[in-house]
């Protein structure tokens, strides 16, 4: 049984790149076999886990496309257990091409379901938006993971997150459930953070993960360098909280992708 995850969120700058590699390798970490899905045309969870635009032979695009499938547009990566699919700058124009095609909202979906046997766990990180390359991997999700910035606007962003779920649930998936909010760039300085976690935890209770990422200077490095956190400098403190994050995040997936 594979687990897909997506991971979005609307706004930009919340973590959603960083939380997707780093997540992918502490679950590779525990041993699970984990598919990474580029789906941001930017690419930065390819760039941030060295794979060179020499690498991308075919991609995320292709895939939905229907010229490759998910095997043949996969990657290893240098961390044992961790493959991607990696994005290129033709992802960019995918949302206008994919209005021509039938089933034009669950193309990722079908692309996956004759290949998820190969892996533990999916993760997609998703574009900053709530257009059709998102709804692609919500279809195809069977449960959605969102960072969450500790700012002003957080409460406001993740309403209409939640009211795009609830649409995606009832005209297309309707097993799509919420893993988890995962408060990011978190600051104990900063008086604002702990309001804005407070207000988020008041509303949606268990729902927010426990474990907090912090605002980290090595988890802003580490991509420059083709690499995860966990493995550039896995005793920071934003490493030690992605590995405490993939811990919650075990214990809330199904049983048997938990024991994979």
């Amino acid at each position: 049984m594979t687990t897909v995850i997506a991971i979005a969120n609307q706004k930009g700058g919340v973590g959603k790149t960083t939380s997707a590699i780093n997540l992918g390798t502490a679950l590779a970490a525990t041993g699970s076999r984990v598919l990474l899905i580029d789906l941001d045309p930017q690419g930065n969870a390819s760039t941030g886990l060295g794979i060179g635009h020499s690498q991308r032979q075919r991609s995320s695009y292709d895939v939905l496309i229907g010229s490759s499938t998910v095997s043949q547009a996969t990657v290893p990566t240098k961390v044992p257990r961790l493959d991607l699919m990696p994005a290129t700058v033709d992802l960019s124009g995918a949302e206008i091409e994919l209005v021509d095609f039938d089933a034009r909202t669950h193309r990722l979906d079908l692309a996956l379901k004759g290949s998820t046997g190969s892996w533990d766990i999916i993760l997609i990180d998703c574009p900053p938006s709530l257009g059709l390359l998102t709804i692609n991997a919500m279809v195809a999700a069977d449960a959605l993971l969102v960072p969450l910035q500790c700012e002003f606007f957080a409460l406001e962003g993740l309403s209409q997150l939640l009211s795009t779920v609830e649409r995606i649930r009832s005209r297309f998936n309707p097993g799509l459930s919420i893993l988890g909010v995962a408060l990011t760039m978190y600051d104990r300085r900063n008086r604002l953070t702990e309001q804005v976690s407070t207000d988020v935890r008041a509303v949606l209770g268990s729902v927010v993960f426990q474990t907090v990422i912090p605002r980290n200077v090595r988890l802003s490095e580490a991509p420059s360098h083709g690499l995860p956190a966990l493995i550039y400098d896995h005793r920071c403190s934003g490493s030690e909280a992605y590995m405490a994050l993939a811990r919650e995040m075990i214990q809330r997936l199904p049983r048997a992708a938990a024991a994979a």
